[in-house]
């Protein structure tokens, strides 16, 4: 599965953005996808995951209440809104997808990735 990751930015805190992840070439049938984020000089962390078939959403704490998972099925799409923005939230952004249904919060739980995409929030 290709993913492609797409709709990061400059934003000022307290501000908007929302990332998408498309895959190419198949759907997300069957997958968990989840958005990941690595700060400079910090781990990669786990943001938040759904399954396309259920939409069963998993958030990492820190997240809930800002950040809104969702999937699209006409476009073949899951989105991240990810809202009130803070500056620790800056970071480059991944998604990933990881067959099955089981929650998955670790990046070796995933099978395949996007390139990334860079969210950059200013105060």
């Amino acid at each position: 599965v290709q993913l492609q990751a797409s709709g990061g930015g400059l934003v000022q805190a307290g501000g908007s953005l929302r990332l998408s992840c498309a895959a190419a070439g198949r759907t997300f049938s069957g997958y968990r996808v989840g958005w990941f984020r690595q700060a400079p000089g910090k781990e990669r962390e786990f943001v938040a995951s759904i399954t396309w078939s259920f939409g069963s959403t998993d958030y990492a704490e820190s997240q809930k209440g800002r950040f809104t998972i969702s999937r699209d099925y006409g476009k073949n799409t899951v989105h991240l809104q990810m809202d009130s923005l803070k500056p620790e939230d800056t970071a480059v952004y991944y998604c990933a997808a990881a067959r099955g249904m089981a929650p998955r919060t670790t990046s070796a739980q995933y099978d395949y990735w996007g390139q990334g995409t860079l969210v950059t929030v200013s105060s």
